[in-house]
């Protein structure tokens, strides 16, 4: 059996120590996946996926199986199985790099985790000696991007292991060189920052300790906003009182974590099933998972919290507890994700917009942990398996109303209502034994009537116990007549409905009011501003306080803003809204949501008014309300509108959508507009695509057309930012032609600047600048007709007329240093410094583009500054100033990728692979610069092509690959377009990275 490696190049190595090349490219990608999972099934999709990333051939099946069958006779003993899913290949730990680098290091975790940092140490290295490189070098698959980026991490985390493991041995003399290189591969890094300063105080070098969290400090500021995280705090703040910052004891600060809700303390009976879970949830085969299921107000969700919390000792590394909403409105899976992965340590740009890649980083910190994780008021199979840990130790403990039966391998628990003894003592323990034993006939009478259900007893024993002067047989008479109704509503959910029903009628009349009113509202996190907007009323303070005092409303506690949030459960929240429909008129429900609506419009409105507006569509000023809440308030929640944004953004996504099921698109569309500027700025553009997509179809189904095309507009947007050229271009003509023919002008600029600068990035700079030209005549206000003149501009660059750009450029400079707006001072200083640096000014085009990257900094405008530092980087090159060229493509290139602006981040890094060609390193830059080239072709950006084949040109040439430098050097020269002096300067700047740096 020959050794493979993929922690490097993809090796092939047979006793005794001859190594075997596989020459076919599908041959190599199938091996590299099946190796990458290895021991693990592949499906056939992911491997026709892997193999074929366009379209597969009629034949992929017997394809495939050829080169399956291919493997196996190449290398003796390969065992490849197929199964009913996909193709297996068993393999040792001691035949494959990724296994035995994985065994070693958690040896490593579990020798640390015993007390023993020197063998800690050393299975760590042992493990680290696995890596000879990037994983699969020299071998691009698209399909494995996310499990390379994903192995990349594990290796970092072992470094990261190691170095606390020798740190805690005493070893800090040999770890300073180590970890200053490592913290220049990853400069944002706090933990390896964190080490590197205990390693230099104890080697006697306190300055230098100090002048590393100094430049911590000072990047993460400038890059991300944000301070050191406590550990750093905590290390820096030990350095400066001389003493010794011992390393944490806990590798991942997040862990243990406990999510669970407080234990309850009068639970009643279900030892049983206690002991039945603990049984099925502690065993060591696999991820054991167990449904709870059973009507409403069985204590589903009780249980689970129980059961959770006696195996705290069982999962030492926490408990996760995830509200899944199914019983009215399921959660969606990427929030939840996005949810669990910031309570996991996981934040900002690191938490990836796709699900499955969220999915994944979730597996990933719970990966060799033993976590329970408890999912309640599951919805569906499809809910709940994308939150199933993928290694044994954790387990999972699901509530729900559905059995889940499809969800294989779960063992279920049937919870059935309490036993008539467990009934009475759960009332005792609310009301009083002394009370419930005196009047124990009537107290059995009002069990009976609850049909012995926790949730409709706890609601009873509550009322009790908030009148101790209320006879039980008073009650028990109440209850006794909603016999007939209990009885008819004796499946699913509607016993539940009847214990709510209890509870509400002990109200006073203004909380009931206030009940059903809150009811109206379809998210499940309320702030305090629409609650009392909701109600409307004097007394609403009071009535908020009995709500809560019910249980019917629940306080979570102050948010960012200063405001007071509540939370309604969703069977409750349903329930008042069943009420509100039988109790009050259409107008007064219409009236009353109408007024909370309004209110969240006109704070969206003015916190996307004092945000940088990025997003590029108009913010229409229609339909706009006059503002129903207190100055005062308004000033409270949007002193930061960036933190108010963060804070209600699900609540305003949620809103877009019930607004569209009751045809109130219009204040859809503005709502959705100003929550736009928060969602572009910061590139959520998974919400932002699927709030307008909503829209889209909601006005497409009621046959608004106006509302369609705008919604199309900013999807076709969202298209342009991910580099797909073609279709975003396909989007902006058809909508311009619609918005001409609907009469909206002023939409219909923005989309042709839009257009313009699309046309741009496909290389037709003609069709581009009559786009331009076509929008900045349309344009009725000065925001759109600056950002026309810009897309101009960048159109004339391309057609050699540099002298029309300048004159360009510099009336949008003189506008925006008239205006004050330093965003839009900031993009107009970068586009003068091209046109200059084009017009073979480099003095005034550098001076020009510095003063951009400074105004700019002091913005919140992070894609602005990204095109700023690019272009920075492009004019440093042609001064000669390479280090200041290459860190300033870097800077571009992190602020790109955190944005999620691949055409700039792919620029960047071409950038960056020309210069390792100046260093030498021509073999480095190869792999990256097809890899740039792949994706430039796929978004269809001729310039960008051809581009990049000049710079693999070099590159090919330093590497002695003539052949393949004659090749990409013809290709590029059939894509150059005359009189492109953008392309021809770009070039020229970018070659002269190439070249070795002088001595």
């Amino acid at each position: 059996m020959p050794r493979f490696g993929v922690l490097g190049p993809l090796t092939i190595e047979s006793p005794p120590g001859r190594r075997t090349t596989l020459r076919g490219d599908h041959q190599r990608a199938l091996l590299a996946v099946l190796l990458l999972n290895a021991n693990s099934s592949v499906p056939v999709d992911a491997l026709v996926e892997t193999l074929w990333p366009g379209t597969p051939p009629k034949s992929y099946s017997s394809n495939l199986h050829t080169y399956v069958s291919r493997l196996r006779a190449r290398f003796e003993g390969l065992e490849i199985e197929r199964d009913p899913h996909g193709y297996r290949l068993v393999v040792e730990p001691a035949d494959l790099d990724l296994l035995s680098f994985r065994e070693a290091a958690a040896a490593g975790k579990a020798a640390a985790r015993a007390g023993d940092p020197a063998a800690a140490a050393g299975h760590y290295r042992r493990a680290l000696a696995e890596w000879r490189g990037p994983v699969l070098s020299g071998l691009h698959v698209p399909r494995l991007d996310a499990d390379i980026a994903r192995l990349e991490s594990e290796r970092l985390a072992a470094f990261e292991d190691c170095v606390d493991a020798e740190l805690s041995d005493g070893r800090h003399g040999e770890l300073t060189g180590e970890l200053q290189a490592m913290i220049t591969e990853h400069p944002l890094r706090e933990r390896l920052a964190a080490q590197l300063m205990i390693a230099l105080h104890r080697a006697g070098r306190q300055a230098d300790s100090l002048a590393v969290h100094r430049d911590l400090r000072a990047t993460l500021v400038e890059e991300l906003g944000v301070e050191p995280g406590a550990e750093v705090r905590r290390v820096h703040a030990a350095v400066l009182r001389g003493e010794d910052p011992v390393p944490s004891a806990k590798t991942a600060p997040v862990f243990p974590i406990c999510q669970l809700p407080p234990d309850i303390a009068d639970l009643a009976g279900r030892e049983s099933e206690i002991a039945k879970l603990s049984a099925l949830l502690g065993e060591s085969k696999g991820v054991p998972v167990a449904v709870i299921t059973g009507e409403p107000g069985a204590g589903k969700s009780t249980l689970a919290v129980t059961t959770a919390h006696r195996l705290r000792r069982s999962f030492p590394d926490g408990q996760l507890f995830v509200p899944l909403a199914g019983a009215s409105a399921p959660r969606e899976l990427a929030g939840v994700l996005g949810d669990l992965l910031r309570a996991l340590g996981v934040t900002g740009p690191a938490i990836p917009d796709d699900v499955e890649a969220r999915a994944a980083v979730y597996r990933g910190r719970l990966a060799d942990r033993r976590v329970l994780v408890v999912l309640d008021d599951a919805a569906s199979p499809e809910q709940v398996r994308a939150l199933l840990p993928g290694t044994p130790g954790s387990a999972v403990l699901i509530t729900s109303r559905r059995r889940l039966s499809g969800l294989a391998g779960a063992d279920r628990l049937h919870l059935a209502p309490l036993t008539g003894a467990e009934a009475m003592t759960l009332l005792a323990r609310l009301a009083g034994p002394d009370r419930v034993g005196a009047e124990r006939a009537d107290a059995e009478r009002i069990a009976k009537a609850c049909g012995n259900l926790p949730l409709a007893l706890r609601i009873a024993g509550s009322r009790l116990a908030m009148r101790p002067g209320l006879p039980l047989g008073k009650l028990a008479g109440k209850l006794e007549d909603e016999v007939s109704r209990l009885d008819e509503l004796q499946v699913s959910d509607l016993q539940v409905r009847g214990s709510i029903a209890l509870s509400y009628q002990a109200l006073s009349p203004a909380a009931r009011r206030a009940f059903r009113l809150i009811g109206r509202c379809r998210t499940l996190d309320l702030p305090a501003w629409a609650v009392s907007t909701l109600i409307d009323d004097e007394g609403a303070d009071e009535a908020i306080d009995e709500l809560v005092e019910a249980s019917l409303l629940e306080a979570t506690g102050l948010d960012p803003t200063g405001e007071q949030r509540f939370r309604v459960h969703d069977l409750v929240r349903v329930f008042a809204t069943e009420l509100g429909r039988a109790l009050e008129t259409h107008a007064e429900r219409v009236a009353s949501v109408a007024k909370v609506s309004d209110a969240a419009l006109c704070l969206a409105d003015t916190a996307a008014r004092r945000l940088p507006r990025t997003v590029p569509m108009p913010l229409s000023d229609h339909d706009v309300p006059a503002q129903p809440l207190a100055d005062e308030l308004v000033e409270r929640l949007l002193r930061d509108p960036g933190t108010w944004f963060s804070v209600e953004r699900a609540n305003l996504v949620t809103a877009v959508s019930s607004l569209c099921a009751v045809g109130w698109r219009r204040k859809a569309l503005r709502i959705l507009e100003r929550l736009s500027a928060y969602l572009y700025l910061h590139s959520h553009h998974t919400d932002m695509r699927t709030a307008y997509e909503t829209l889209r179809d909601a006005a497409r189904e009621a046959g608004d057309r106006h509302i369609v095309v705008i919604a199309e507009a900013n999807l076709a947007v969202l298209l342009h930012v991910r580099g797909e050229y073609e279709l975003a271009a396909e989007g902006y003509r058809e909508c311009s032609k619609e918005l001409a023919g609907l009469g909206d002008i002023s939409a219909q600029a923005w989309v042709e600047t839009n257009l313009a600068r699309c046309l741009v990035g496909l290389g037709r700079a003609g069709e581009s600048l009559h786009a331009a030209t076509q929008a900045r005549e349309l344009s009725t206000v000065e925001e759109s007709g600056a950002y026309a003149r810009q897309a101009e501009s960048a159109a004339l660059h391309r057609l050699g007329k540099i002298s029309e750009a300048l004159e360009i450029d510099r009336r949008s400079l003189a506008h925006a240093r008239e205006r004050g707006d330093k965003r839009q001072l900031g993009v107009a200083l970068q586009g003068l410094s091209w046109s200059l640096m084009l017009d073979g000014r480099p003095e005034e085009a550098l001076e020009t583009i510095e003063e951009s990257v400074r105004v700019l900094r002091r913005t919140t405008a992070k894609s602005a500054l990204a095109k700023s530092l690019r272009t920075q980087g492009a004019i440093l090159a042609g001064a000669g100033r390479r280090d200041g060229a290459v860190k300033a493509y870097e800077h571009a290139r992190r602020l790109a990728g955190a944005l999620e602006e691949r055409p700039r981040e792919l620029s960047c890094t071409r950038a960056i692979a020309a210069s390792w060609i100046g260093d030498g390193r021509a073999d480095r830059a190869i792999p990256v610069l097809r890899q740039c080239l792949d994706e430039f072709r796929a978004m269809g950006g001729k310039p960008a092509t051809a581009l990049t084949l000049h710079v693999l040109r070099r590159a090919y040439e330093a590497a002695g690959e003539t052949k393949a430098a004659e090749a990409a050097g013809e290709e590029a020269k059939r894509l150059e377009v005359p009189h492109d002096a953008n392309a021809s300067t770009l070039v020229r700047l970018l070659l002269s990275l190439t070249e070795p740096a002088p001595a």
